[in-house]
């Protein structure tokens, strides 16, 4: 999983069918536009709320860095459109019939945008750097699995596993790094966290901190080259900003917003311009509780606080129905969700009840509740530039004081955000977002030993019995019994209510008219982008 800064930003999923409409108005067909004839050249410009924290994927947690790296690197393998695994530096593969033993034949002739060829080192070398102990990353567990890794010749990989691990072949998708420009050297300290160089098909031309970051197709990627000339990501921390950016043709692609969906772009002047998508993403949107602080430690406290919260009001009244409820962390209709989920619906009659039993009974003359002198009063935090999570922070503001508790909140910009508060812990409660990824493993979000610097437990929070399920459910291939798991996992966490879990939200992408070749899938838009084309006549940009 990662951080959203975005609400884009997980093996089977159920088949999701998008189309470019409006969900009430039929499909949306750009005025006068046929397929023209593909060609080369361009520039797609996206608008981005969050600036990247550092394009090395090994060393971010965040999307914004992560939608980066996904263009200038690759993995062993990748998910395509249907979300199955297929090959990427890897053209085939072979597992052992005991699942224990993956052995990898890699591509050749691929070239780093150095122009120097990819070979098994590269893989021995990322898979080094990734166990090692003094390398600051969130995504080492999956590849403490691995018993040994080895490299007969310069394209074959044999991994081995010590036991039965069932998110194995996925966690090959991880972008594979260049050995000889890292090896030896001291990762956190090298310059390819500002310049990357990988295989991918875009590779990296500039970046200047809080404004773009800009790539340029690689004339020599593997699978051709991208039809799109360059991808410049604009840096926009504010939703109605970028909307009027989009609709003043600086900006070619954009996030919707809910509102700008429904209620801003119905015009036929902006359905001449643009494609407008429509899709339940892959993520989910939460209220989380830093469960060091003392305020939080007794879950009758929590559960009194996801009591309180009208859930359908936010997804009406923020998302305007756009989006559902969510009850834990994998989205409805998917293999792994649990749909007789007993979680706390909204009630704040149970709310004040589980806090006048944890203590919280007495209330000062602003009808704060008060337990040994202290009022009930924290700051939620959440980022800049994401309209929907402040309005919901404001709804449950109001829900909140409904019942006696006084929730403050502050903005702040996403590189902060990460970089000041979520990696140090410094926080009360959170209002953020999590991507679904499409194997349902969350060893890294929910386990106890995930709770060290720049980890993804963040929130602190510990339960014996989910680190055996997700050891469990993570340690075979049988895929009833790892649903076995993961429905028991979300009992618990309806019971411990360590997040609020709020909604899952629907993805609103934007996109001009102008590219053609965008083939909507349940891997959403994105999956085919070296593909798209903008036909000569109609291009912008040299």
């Amino acid at each position: 999983m990662r951080l959203r800064s975005l609400v884009w930003p997980i093996a089977a999923l159920l088949l999701l069918s998008l189309v470019a409409c409006d969900r009430d108005q039929g499909p949306v067909k750009p005025i006068g536009r046929g397929p023209g004839t593909p060609a080369y050249g361009d520039a797609l410009v996206i608008g981005s709320i969050g600036d990247a924290s550092n394009l090395i994927p090994l060393l971010a947690s965040d999307t914004s860095s992560h939608d980066i790296a996904s263009l200038v690197y690759n993995g062993l393998v990748k998910y395509d459109k249907e979300l199955k695994l297929v090959g990427d530096l890897a053209k085939s593969w072979e597992i052992a019939p005991d699942g224990l033993t993956i052995i990898f034949r890699l591509r050749r002739g691929v070239k780093w945008h150095d122009g120097v060829e990819f070979t098994a080192r590269d893989v021995l070398y990322t898979y080094r750097v990734t166990i090692d102990p003094k390398t600051p990353t969130a995504y080492a567990e999956d590849f403490k699995q691995v018993k040994s890794l080895e490299t007969p010749d310069c394209y074959t990989v044999r991994v081995r596993y010590g036991k039965p691990f069932a998110p194995a072949l996925a966690s090959w998708g991880m972008n594979i790094l260049p050995a000889h420009l890292l090896e030896g050297k001291e990762i956190t300290k090298s310059e390819l966290a500002r310049h990357p160089v990988g295989t991918g098909p875009y590779l990296f031309k500039e970046w200047i901190a809080g404004q773009k970051i800009v790539l340029e197709a690689f004339p020599d990627y593997f699978e051709g080259r991208s039809r799109i000339g360059r991808y410049v990501n604009r840096i926009i921390p504010d939703s109605s900003t970028m909307y009027m950016e989009l609709k003043a043709g600086g900006l070619d692609m954009m996030g919707l917003t809910p509102v700008q969906y429904a209620r801003q772009t119905a015009t036929p002047e902006f359905k001449a311009r643009f494609n407008k998508y429509r899709y339940p993403a892959s993520a989910f949107t939460y209220l989380g509780y830093n469960l060091r602080n003392p305020l939080f430690a007794d879950r009758r406290v929590r559960q009194a606080l996801t009591s309180a919260i009208n859930k359908d009001e936010i997804v009406h009244g923020v998302q305007l129905g756009m989006g559902q409820v969510a009850h834990g962390p994998y989205k409805p209709g998917t293999w792994p969700y649990n749909p007789r989920i007993s979680d706390f619906d909204y009630n704040p009659g149970r709310a004040k009840a589980l806090l006048a039993e944890a203590g919280w009974q007495q209330k000062n003359r602003d009808g704060i509740l008060v337990r040994d002198g202290r009022p009930f009063q924290f700051t939620v935090i959440t980022n800049q530039g994401n309209a929907e999570r402040l309005k919901a922070a404001e709804i449950i503001q109001q829900r909140l004081r409904d019942v006696g508790i006084d929730m403050r909140i502050r903005v702040i910009e996403w590189a902060s955000f990460i970089t000041n508060f979520i990696d140090k812990r410094n926080f009360e409660a959170v209002l953020l977002g999590w991507t679904i990824t499409p194997d349902p493993d969350i060893y890294d979000v929910w386990h106890s030993s995930k709770t060290g610097p720049k980890e993804l437990n963040f929130i602190g929070y510990q339960n014996n019995e989910v680190d055996r399920l997700i050891e469990e459910g993570r340690g075979t291939f049988d895929m009833e019994r790892r649903r076995r798991c993961y429905f028991r996992i979300q009992e618990i966490l309806a019971v411990d209510q360590p997040y609020t879990f709020l909604f899952v939200p629907d993805a609103l992408p934007a996109v001009s008219a102008r590219f053609r070749g965008i083939e909507p899938a349940p891997a959403g838009i994105m999956h085919n982008f070296i593909h798209w084309y903008v036909p000569k006549e109609e291009q912008l940009y040299q």
